[in-house]
């Protein structure tokens, strides 16, 4: 089965991740511009008219911006957990009834020939998700917006092909920057975001558990407590620590903040 992946956008300035099958295609999170995710579908040969569905995994407007806009003008389903679409922000607008769907933790949608699996996450937002997709033949892990590891993020992401992982900060530059002490902790807490070194030291235990991962993407990375250079540097690192090597073991990339990212085709 043909498949294909791409991260759209991915950062605080917004996240969009694509996927799709000669059949179905979907959009993890629309948190740009309607227009700035149709521009960047457009890159890669997708039209909004293509997209079956939206899942989005939590309600901060960097994952929700576009969804309305998208829903409206192309009548797209728009799936979240029931507290998300409780706290969905004004701003997004009002999506048709039938086009507001509720997904449940660890319970199977299924879209066509994909299945996706909402799992729980620990995030400072109302009832957020990261998601597992799966054809016949490939299994692709959502995985960002994460404050720490739990047993139920390994659980669901140990087995996947492709893996979207945040690398959001360092935390040295992260406790030396210029952000207020009250978004450090919040950054740095339980409901947080991950720091490269866990990143680095989690996906060390994915590769050990799993010899079906091809590739992973960085995602998610800060702008100002980050740089693409640090976070992959940094994951090189602790893998080297395990005697895994990016290139030799599986593909590592960096998830583009602004602008579609390397297109995975045919070989997750």
């Amino acid at each position: 089965m043909a498949a294909e992946f791409a991260t759209v956008a991915s950062g605080s300035s917004g996240n969009c991740v694509y996927f799709g099958t000669e059949s179905t295609k979907i959009l993890i999170d629309a948190g740009l511009s309607g227009k700035k995710i149709q521009d960047g579908l457009a890159e890669i040969g997708v039209s909004g008219r293509d997209i079956d569905c939206v899942f989005v995994t939590h309600e901060h407007i960097d994952h929700v911006a576009g969804i309305g806009v998208l829903s409206r003008r192309f009548d797209i389903p728009v799936f979240a957990t029931e507290g998300t679409w409780k706290c969905m922000p004004s701003s997004v607008g009002k999506i048709k009834d039938e086009n507001k769907r509720i997904i449940e933790h660890n319970k199977q949608c299924v879209i066509h020939d994909l299945c996706v699996i909402p799992y729980s996450i620990p995030h400072d937002a109302a009832e957020p998700v990261g998601y597992n997709i799966l054809t016949e033949k490939f299994k692709v892990s959502v995985a960002t917006d994460i404050g720490h590891v739990t047993e139920e993020i390994m659980e669901n992401i140990k087995d996947c092909d492709l893996l979207l992982l945040e690398s959001n900060h360092d935390i040295d530059m992260l406790k030396e920057g210029d952000y207020p002490y009250y978004l450090k902790r919040r950054i740095l807490g339980e409901k947080g975001h991950l720091s490269n070194e866990t990143a680095g030291k989690l996906l060390a235990w994915v590769i050990c558990q799993n010899s079906k991962l091809k590739n992973v993407f960085l995602g998610h990375l800060s702008k100002e407590n980050n740089t693409p250079k640090t976070a992959y540097d940094t994951v090189k690192r602790i893998l080297s620590d395990y005697n895994i090597e990016a290139g030799r073991d599986f593909n590592l990339f960096l998830a583009q903040r602004y602008g579609v990212g390397r297109l995975i085709k045919n070989e997750l």
